[in-house]
Order: structure tokens, then sequence, then C-alpha cells
């Protein structure tokens, strides 16, 4: 290895180390605020805690880990671009792609560690962490239900006013309240002086025994009118017992959907022979399902030799040989048919939909654990050439664009693994939307770096649009009386001064010197105008052909996001043609191809004239600069 990749890996590992320690004491801090109601009042000691704590440490890495390569490679990078590193590195000959070589071979070893990182230590330790919790709720079984709160235990919301004994065993003031099947408010409440918890190591029941107590149940009348009356019934008893699964305790998540499913616990290979077997089932439960409705609909003898020409049918009333009872029936046997039928039908959507929501987490755990691996690569080609155009190192402006960039990530992936799980798009678009989004930009970044053109944003194209829609009257329309020697002439105002010019009172020349500067920069603000939307339009041309194969078009949420990006498309194009027209009647040139073409074939085929329209606006640049 040569001095100058020893230095820079020797750079970067520092700062790595030391943003990945603070980076993930900060989430244990929020995974420790997130798990307080299960941590806090429970009796648990320091080593029970510290024990939970380290069963959830590993799925931390998937966020720390890619936000430390952005900012590290920021702050590396941006530091040496600061103290004029890279200024002594070039003058010597060596680019910034040369630099960044041993950092890059780092990084491609840093992502097959966290691949399989992802793949075999943390689904172990959700293993762990999950049967971890089962078994402290079955050692302490205090742990399921704090003191002077409701918690949400299986079917039940308990409240204790105290608790004591060893474990905290013994309770005192307990209120209950059941909840209700159909997803109404609580019907059920049970108050109790004094109770019990009961548990057993080998035994998912937790016994809840309630003494000396009063069961109170509203009841709901059948008919309408008795209804406003709310009657309830009072019973009262000794002893009272009530089982609670502590499966469903260890089933719960403290996410916003309550759900944990084993796909967090299983590695690449386990989810492939998972995943195999429950689209296998869910193909069975669907021939199921249609062989069921089809019995109950009296469809099962089905005659495929019939003849295709359907007999006619008599016109006569079927039911009119019957009396009215046997009519009244028969209409009655009917709508109770169709009825069950219809609710069959919906049952069973709502069955298949579930399960296919469970296919769908096991495909994003999947690709999740190749997601990781590509995040870090695509982070340091996104924060090694932004820290060489910022050229600021330290904890300062690094930070801001760290955060401001992986937000944008995070969010982005989120949001398509959240869509992608209730199967509106694809789980492999969902859980790869965000690096589609931002690869773009990381190799739009690391070629300015590499070329030495920085990045900038320049709206001057924006302003001048509205200008020309909405133009100042009240400026006044210069003559050649208020020309100076050093005012810049627009090359579109020089016929406007020449008109009011005698012809011999001022030489061409100086014409000519003056209209140079200023088309230079014309030149200059089209050209970036074009590269800003012909990569917005091949950037959006990706998403809507990912969206169009991936994605699921019978959904609200699919329809909008494909129309909001077919939008973005066809103005983007229109633009960077319209800028590219500009270019070419500047050069003397015509443009092979229409804007109405572009605007028919934006998609699927943008991307193949996008590379040729490149070339074509250099080479207008370079007639451009030779006519001026």
């Amino acid at each position: 290895m040569k001095i100058l990749d020893r230095y820079l890996l020797k750079s970067f590992l520092i700062t790595f180390t030391t943003v990945f320690v603070i980076l993930f004491f900060i989430f244990v801090l929020q995974v420790v605020w997130l798990f307080i109601s299960e941590l806090a009042g429970k009796d648990l000691d320091i080593f029970m805690i510290l024990k939970f704590l380290l069963f959830k440490m590993p799925s931390i890495i998937p966020l720390v880990l890619p936000l430390s390569v952005l900012l590290a490679s920021i702050m590396t990078f941006g530091s040496l671009a600061e103290n004029y590193e890279f200024a002594a590195m070039k003058s010597s000959g060596i680019s910034l792609q040369r630099a960044m070589r041993s950092l890059t071979v780092f990084i491609l070893l840093l992502s097959i560690v966290a691949f399989f990182f992802a793949n075999n230590v943390i689904p172990f330790a959700e293993y762990k962490f999950i049967n971890f919790r089962r078994n402290i709720a079955q050692v302490k079984p205090a742990m399921a239900i704090a003191e002077g709160q409701f918690s949400e235990v299986g079917s039940y919301n308990i409240k204790v006013e105290k608790k004591s004994g060893e474990n905290g065993k013994y309770l005192s003031g307990v209120t209950i309240h059941k909840k209700s099947t159909l997803g109404s408010a609580s019907n059920t409440v049970i108050k109790a002086k004094k109770g019990e918890l009961v548990s057993s190591e080998d035994s998912n029941t937790l016994k809840l025994i309630l003494k000396d107590g009063n069961y109170y149940e509203d009841i709901v009348p059948k008919k309408f009118e008795e209804r406003n009356k709310l009657p309830f019934a009072k019973s009262e008893f000794q002893r009272y017992v009530i089982n609670i699964d502590l499966s469903k305790l260890n089933s719960s998540s403290l996410e916003e959907e309550k759900i944990t499913n084993t796909n967090t616990m299983l590695n690449v290979g386990e989810l492939k022979y998972t995943l195999d077997s429950l689209q296998k089932n869910y193909k069975k439960d669907i021939i199921s399902y249609t062989e069921n409705i089809n019995q109950r609909a009296n469809m099962t003898a089905v005659d495929i030799n019939r003849d295709s020409v359907a007999p006619t049918l008599n016109n006569t009333d079927l039911l009119r040989t019957y009396s009215k009872s046997d009519k009244s029936q028969i209409l009655k046997v009917a709508s109770s048919n169709v009825d069950g039928i219809n609710f069959s039908l919906e049952t069973s959507k709502y069955e298949m939909q579930d399960k296919q929501k469970n296919i769908n987490q096991h495909w994003i755990a999947l690709y999740d654990k190749f997601v990781i691996a590509y995040a870090c690569l695509l982070m340091f080609f996104i924060g090694a050439p932004l820290g060489a155009i910022i050229r600021k190192g330290g904890l300062g402006l690094p930070i801001v664009f760290a955060i401001l960039i992986f937000i944008i990530f995070h969010f982005i992936n989120t949001f398509g693994k959240k869509v992608a799980q209730q199967d509106e798009i694809s789980p492999f678009l969902g859980c790869w939307m965000s690096s589609f989004v931002l690869t773009p930009f990381a190799i739009l970044l690391t070629k300015r770096a590499t070329d030495d053109k920085g990045f900038s944003m320049n709206f001057d194209w924006l302003t001048n649009f509205f200008n020309r829609i909405f133009p100042d009257k009240t400026q006044p329309v210069p003559v050649a009386s208020t020309l100076t020697p050093d005012l810049a002439i627009d090359a579109e105002e020089v016929q406007q001064y020449l008109n009011t010019l005698p012809e011999d009172s001022m030489p061409q020349t100086i014409i000519e010197e003056k209209v140079r500067p200023t088309d230079n920069r014309t030149i200059e603000l089209i050209t970036k105008q074009y590269h800003l939307f012909s990569l917005i339009a091949l950037v959006s041309n990706i998403l809507l052909i990912a969206v169009f194969f991936w994605g699921k078009p019978d959904t609200l949420t699919m329809i909008i996001m494909a129309a909001v990006i077919a939008v973005s498309l066809f103005f983007s194009v229109y633009k960077s043609q319209q800028a590219l027209t500009t270019l070419g009647i500047r050069a003397d040139k015509n443009i092979d191809i229409p804007l109405f073409v572009l605007l028919l074939a934006g998609f699927p085929f943008y991307f193949l004239f996008y590379g040729y329209n490149r070339l074509l606006v250099n080479q207008l640049i370079s007639e451009s600069n030779t006519t001026v």
C-alpha cells in the first residue's frame, strides 16, 4: 500500500470510528426511549436491562452504518479539500478517482461485512430478543403489567394500583377492560380488590387470579328502541381466574402496526424456503376458496361439452306453481345463500390480503439485506465527492448535508416499504426505491467532483422566464446615449441599440467585443438549464418504467404516483428540448429530433435520446464558441 493510500485510509478510519460510536450511542438512547414502558417499573435488575438492550442493538446497525459512512466521507474529503491537500494531489497528477481508490476497496469490504451481518447476526439477535422478552414475562410476570397505568396484554387492558411480593406477583386494586372482538368499545369491565399472578417457565400461559370483585357487562337489546335504556349485568365473585396467552404478548411490537413477524429472524436461505412455502399455500388457498364458493353456489357440476348455443328460456314465472308460503320460503333461502356467499367472499378477500401482506413482508426482509450493503457504497459515492465540492471538514456543514441526505434516503425507503407491504407496488421496487432515486445523484456528484466543476444551482433561467411573462413596464428602454464603455450589452438588445445609432457612429468591432462576454454567459446558462432538466427527465423515465412494470396499477396511490412522475417527465423533456433548440439556433444548426417526437417517445425511450442529446449539446457548445 502506498503512502497516500495509507494516509487517506487512516484519516477515514479515525473519522468513521468516531462518528459510528457517537451515532450508535444516540440510536441506543432512542431504543431505550422506545422501550421505556417495558423496562421502567417492572422489577428488572441492571443485568437484565443490559441484556435486553444487547439483543436489540444489532437491529440499529442498518441505520447507523450508512449514516456513518456518509458523514465520515464528507468530513474526510471536506477536510482534505479545505486544507488544500487535494490541490497538492492534483498538482502532482493525482485525481479524485485515484484518491478514492483505496477507500472504495474498503467500502466494498464493509458492504460485504454489512450483508453478512444483516444475514446472520441480526436474525439471530432478533430471535434471542423475542425469546428473551417471552422468558422475562414468564419468570417475571409482573413485567407484563405496569403499576398505575393500563397495560395492554392480549385481549385485556389491565391496571393495578399497587404490586407487592416477590417479583410483584401480588396485586391490589385491579381494573380490567376486556376488548371487544368486533372492534367496538369495551362492554366488559372487571374490578377486584386483590389479584395474584401465577406462571410457569415451561408454559406460554400467564394465570391471573382475582379475588373479591365484581363483573360488569353491558347488554345490547335486540330491539333498537330499548337500547337507549343502556342496561347492564352485574355479578359478584370471590375468585375469578383469567388465563393470558403470552404468545400474544410476545407477538406485539412497539411499531405503529404493532405486528412482529418471524421474517426478521430468518436469513436469506430460510427466507427463500419460507417464501416458496407461503406462495404455494397462497395458490392452494385461492383454489380452495374458489371451489368453496362454487359449491355454495351449486356450480360444482359444470358440463364443459354442452352446446355453445344457449337454449331459449321459457318466459313463464318459475315460482308460479308454488304457494305463497313456499315462494316466501324460497326467496328467503335464496337471499340467505346470496348473503352467505357475499360474506364468504369478503372474508376470503381479507384473509388473502393478509396472506399477501405476509408474503410481501418476507420479500422486504429479503431485499433489505442487500439494500444495507448497497447503501454503504451509495453513501460513500455521495459523501466523498460532496466533501470535495463543499470543501468543509469538521462537524458543521458536513453534518447538515449528511442529515439532509440521510433523511431523504430514510424517508423514501420507509415510504417504499410501507407501500410495498400494502401490496400497492412490488416489494423489489419498494425496497430499492431510495437507491434508484439517489444513485443518479451520486453519479452526478462524482462526475462533477472529478471534473473539478463543483455543484451549483443557477435559477436565473426561472427568473428570466417570469420576467418574460410579467415584464416590468416601468423600466425605460435603453437608447444609444446611455451606453458607456464598461456596459455589457445583451445580444438580443443589440439590434434595438443599432436602430437608434447612425451607421457610422460606432465601429462594429466595439459591438462584437461587447456582445461576446454576454453570449458566453447566456450559452453557459442555457447549457446548465438543459443538463438540469435532462437529468430530471432521465430519473423520471426510470422511475416511471419501474412503476409501470413492478407497480400495481389498480391502486389509487400508484395512479397518483405515476401521474406525478409522468408530469415531471414530460415537463422536463419539454424544457430540456427547448434549451437544446435555443443552443441549435445560436450555433445556426437544426435539431434532428423534433420536440413532438420526444414528447411522444419520452416514455419509455427517453434514455435512448439522452445519450445522443448529450453529444449534440457538446457539439453545439463548441460550434457556438467558434461562431461568437
